[in-house]
């Protein structure tokens, strides 16, 4: 497994902790890869389909 840096705004990295305090992930490293696979996933559906190019992913 490769490591990776990234920022993120505190506010959303508080509601990953949140994630992690109520079990819904072990830990904050879990609920990114998660995310991550998520984003993948849906990516590919989006490009297998063909369909539009909303990405609920990028909400901010």
């Amino acid at each position: 497994m490769e490591r990776v840096t990234l920022r993120i705004p505190k506010q959303q990295i508080e509601e990953v902790e949140q994630m992690v305090e109520t079990g819904e992930f072990p830990n904050r490293s879990e609920a990114i890869r998660a995310a991550v696979r998520d984003m993948l996933n849906e990516q590919e559906e989006g490009t297998t389909e063909q369909t539009t190019n909303k990405r609920s992913w990028a909400k901010v």
